[in-house]
C-alpha cells in the first residue's frame, strides 16, 4: 500500500510513491497570462493520466499546479529517476543540460539576428561552420566540463563554434528531398510512417460539422485525379489498390485559424492523395490544403498538382512543405508523444501500485519500463510545456497539446495500438489467415510495416510461451487477483477518460493477456524506436521536414506574389522556420535520435533478465528470443540490399535500418531499446 499514496500532500524526491493525475501542469499563469494552458484529462479535452506530483494550486486557476522549474527535478518515484550521471554517459542529464545550457547559448547567440535563411548555402553551413558562439557561449562552454562532454556527443565543437553532423538524408544524395518520390517514400519509410492509409472511397468527405467548418466535399474532384492517373479511372485505381492519401484535415482544421493568429505561423489543414505505379514508386499526385471557411470563401480550399512550368513547380515545393510542417507536429505530438510517452506512463503506475515484484507479469514487463516516467516528467517540464521547444519550433505554438488532446479523443484505441491492427485499419495490409502474423501487406516494398512485423513476431511468440508457461489452469487469469486489479486499474483510472469504450480487452484467457502484454511491450520497444530514432537523420535538414511555416503560398494579385516570381528560393526559405528556431529544434531531434551508452537493447534481454528467474525454461525462452532477433537483424540486412525493393535500396536511398534491434551509443538510426528510455 505505501507505494500507491493516499492522493494527499506534495510528493518528495526521497519518496517511491506511484499515483495519478490530470495534465495540469504545463502551463503557467501565475508568471505571465498568456502562459495560461487548459488542463487535459476531462471530458472536453481527454487524456491519459501521468504522475500525480501533488505541488500546490496556482493562484489564479485552483484546477493547474504550480511548476517545478528548470535545473529543479521534478518528482518521480525514486525507482523510476535516472541512474547517477557517469563521465561519458548520456542519459538524462545529457538531455537536462542540452535544454537548461545549450539551448540557452544558441538563442544568445543568435537572438539578436534571428532571421530568416537566405539561401541554401545558409543552410549547408549548418554542417560546416554552424553556430558561432557569443564570448558568453564560449566562456560557458569553457568551464563547464560537463557541457563541454555532452556538446562533444551531441555536435562537433571547438573553441568557437558548434557544428551539426549531416543528416542521413542528405548525406547519399543531398538533392533528393526535393524529388516527388522521396517525398512519397518517407510516407513508408521515414520517421513518421503511420499515417499513410489506402483510399476506400470517393468523394473524400469530411467528418467535421459543415455548419463550422463548410461544406465537407473535398475539392479534390475526379476529373483532376483522372488527369494524373494517365487514362485510368479513379474506380479502377481504388479497386486496385493504387491510391493512398495522408490526411490531415479533419484533426488540423479546427486548429487553424488559431494558428494563424500566432506570431510567424501560417497554416493549412492538408490532404495529400499518392499513386502506387506498377513499377513500384509511390508518388504524391494532388495537395489540398484547406482554411477554415470565410464569409467571402465558405470553402476555402486550394487544390495543388506538380504541373510542368517553373511557377507551377515551385509552388508544387510551397505545397509539399506545408503537408511536411502537418506530419512533422502529428507526428510529435501524436504519434511519438500521446500514443508513446503518455498512452505507457498508466500502465507502468498501475504496474507498480497492482503487481508484486515478484509477479511475473511484472518481471516480463520490468525492463520495458525503464526511464519513461523521468524523461516523462522532464518533457513536462521543458518540451511539452508552454513556452517550451515543442510550442516555439513546431507548427501548432500554444495550442498544441489541445491538439494532442484532440487526437487522443478522437482516434486513441488501445486495441488498434498492435502493429497488425493499425496496419488493417488504415487499409495498409488485409487479414489473411495464411500469412505471418494474420496479415498480408498491400504494399510488399513497406519497410516500416515489412521490418515492423518481424519484430512484432518475435515480441508475440515470446510472451505467448511466457504465459502459457505461468498460467496453464483454465481459471489462472480470470484468479489472479493483482492481474485483474492491473488491467482494470489502467481502463478506468490511467486511461480514465476513456474507461467507457467498448474496445478495451477483455482479461479473462491467455489470450487476452498475451495480446495485452504483446502491444505494450511493442509500444516501449519496437514503435517508439521506429518513430523517434530517426529524427535527426530525417529532421535534421529543414528543408526536408520544415516543423512550421511562416507564410501562406502566395496567389496572384497579392503583394508576395510578384517577390515570388522574382526569388522563388527566397519566398521558400523565408517560409521555413527560422535560423533560430532551426537551430534549436535540431539540438533537440540529434539529442532525442541518441543512444546512450547504457542503452538497454530489446536483443539483450536473456542478459537482463538472467536474475529475474531462476527456472531454466522461462531463460531459455529469453535465449531463443535474442536468437530469434539476430536473425532479423540479417534479414534487415538482405533486405537493404534488394535492388527490387525501391523504398529502402537504390542509388542515394538512405537503408531503412530503424528496425535493426542492436546499435553503437551515437546517432545510429538503428537500435530497439527495451523501454521509451529518451
Amino acid at each position: 500500500m505505501s507505494v500507491r499514496g493516499n492522493g494527499k500532500g506534495e510528493r518528495k524526491m526521497h519518496e517511491r510513491i506511484y499515483d495519478y493525475d490530470r495534465y495540469n501542469d504545463l502551463g503557467n499563469n501565475d508568471k505571465i497570462e498568456d502562459l495560461a494552458r487548459p488542463v487535459l484529462g476531462n471530458k472536453e479535452q481527454p487524456y491519459p493520466r501521468r504522475c500525480r506530483t501533488g505541488r500546490p494550486p496556482t493562484t489564479k486557476d485552483p484546477s493547474t499546479e504550480t511548476r517545478t522549474e528548470k535545473p529543479h527535478p521534478v518528482y518521480v518515484p525514486r525507482d523510476e529517476a535516472f541512474e547517477e550521471i557517469k563521465q561519458n554517459t548520456f542519459s538524462a542529464g545529457r538531455l537536462k543540460a542540452l535544454l537548461h545550457n545549450l539551448i540557452p547559448l544558441i538563442a544568445a547567440t543568435l537572438s539578436a539576428s534571428d532571421i530568416p535563411f537566405t539561401n541554401f548555402s545558409d543552410i549547408d553551413d549548418l554542417y560546416k561552420d554552424d553556430v558561432v558562439l557569443n564570448e558568453e557561449g564560449r566562456k560557458e562552454v569553457k568551464t563547464n566540463q560537463f557541457l563541454t562532454n555532452m556538446i562533444n556527443q551531441v555536435l562537433t565543437v571547438d573553441d568557437k563554434l558548434l557544428k551539426y553532423d549531416i543528416p542521413a538524408i542528405i548525406k547519399r544524395d543531398r538533392f533528393a528531398w526535393l524529388r516527388d518520390n522521396e517525398f512519397a517514400r518517407q510516407t513508408l519509410a521515414g520517421v513518421n510512417p503511420v499515417n499513410i492509409e489506402l483510399l476506400k472511397e470517393f468523394p473524400i468527405r469530411s467528418k467535421l460539422d459543415p455548419a463550422i467548418y463548410g461544406p465537407p466535399e473535398s475539392a479534390i474532384t475526379r476529373e483532376l485525379l483522372e488527369e494524373e492517373l494517365s487514362g485510368i479511372s479513379v474506380e479502377q485505381a481504388i479497386k486496385e489498390k493504387r491510391l493512398f492519401m495522408i490526411d490531415y484535415h479533419d484533426i488540423l482544421l479546427p486548429f487553424i485559424e488559431k494558428i494563424n493568429s500566432l506570431p510567424d505561423r501560417k497554416a493549412y489543414a492538408s490532404r495529400t492523395i499518392l499513386c502506387y505505379t506498377p513499377n513500384g514508386i509511390l508518388s504524391p499526385i494532388v495537395i489540398e490544403l484547406s482554411l477554415p471557411p470565410s464569409p467571402s470563401s465558405p470553402s476555402n480550399k486550394r487544390v495543388f498538382t506538380h504541373g510542368h512550368d517553373a511557377t507551377t513547380h515551385w509552388i508544387w515545393k510551397l505545397a509539399k512543405a506545408h503537408v511536411c510542417s502537418n506530419d512533422a507536429g502529428i507526428h510529435q505530438l501524436v504519434n511519438h508523444w500521446l500514443r508513446t510517452h503518455a498512452c505507457m506512463e498508466p500502465y507502468i503506475i498501475a504496474t507498480h501500485r497492482q503487481l508484486s515484484s515478484l509477479h511475473p507479469v511484472y518481471k516480463l514487463l520490468h525492463p520495458h519500463l525503464r526511464y519513461t516516467m523521468e524523461i516523462n516528467a522532464l518533457a513536462r517540464q521543458s518540451l511539452i510545456n508552454a513556452g517550451g521547444v515543442i510550442e516555439a519550433c513546431f507548427l501548432p505554438g500554444k495550442y498544441a497539446m489541445e491538439i494532442s488532446s484532440a487526437a487522443y479523443k478522437s482516434m486513441w484505441r488501445f486495441d488498434m495500438e498492435a502493429l497488425p491492427a493499425d496496419l488493417v485499419r488504415r487499409g495498409m495490409a488485409v487479414e489473411d489467415p495464411s500469412a505471418a502474423n494474420g496479415v498480408k501487406l498491400i504494399i510488399k516494398d513497406y519497410p516500416y510495416a515489412a521490418d515492423g512485423l518481424l519484430i512484432w513476431s518475435a515480441i508475440k511468440d515470446l510472451v505467448e510461451s511466457y504465459v502459457s508457461h505461468y498460467y496453464s489452469g483454465p481459471n489462472s487469469i480470470t484468479a489472479d487477483v493483482e492481474l485483474q486489479a492491473w488491467w482494470n486499474e489502467i481502463k478506468n483510472t490511467g486511461h480514465y477518460d476513456k474507461r467507457n469504450e467498448p474496445w478495451w480487452p477483455n482479461l479473462a484467457t491467455k489470450e487476452d493477456l498475451s495480446g495485452i502484454l504483446i502491444t505494450m511491450i511493442w509500444i516501449a520497444s519496437g514503435q517508439h524506436a521506429a518513430i523517434n530514432f530517426g529524427q535527426y537523420p530525417f529532421g535534421g535538414y529543414p528543408p526536408n521536414r520544415p516543423t512550421l511555416m511562416r507564410n501562406l503560398i502566395p496567389q496572384e494579385g497579392e503583394p508576395d506574389y510578384i517577390s515570388f516570381l522574382l526569388d522563388p528560393e527566397r519566398t521558400f526559405l523565408s517560409s521555413l522556420p527560422t535560423q533560430l528556431q532551426a537551430t534549436k529544434v535540431m539540438a533537440v531531434q540529434d539529442t532525442l535520435s541518441t543512444h546512450s551508452p547504457d542503452e538497454e537493447y530489446l536483443n539483450q534481454l536473456p542478459h537482463i533478465q538472467r536474475f529475474s528467474f531462476s527456472d531454466p525454461e522461462v531463460q531459455l525462452l529469453f535465449e531463443r528470443f535474442s536468437a530469434k532477433l539476430d536473425e532479423i537483424e540479417r534479414i534487415i540486412h538482405q533486405r537493404n540490399k534488394d535492388i527490387h525493393l525501391k523504398n529502402r535500396s537504390g542509388a542515394g536511398v538512405p537503408p531503412y535500418e530503424l528496425f535493426l534491434p542492436s546499435s553503437d551509443p551515437g546517432v545510429t538510426g538503428r537500435g530497439i531499446p527495451n523501454s521509451i528510455s529518451i
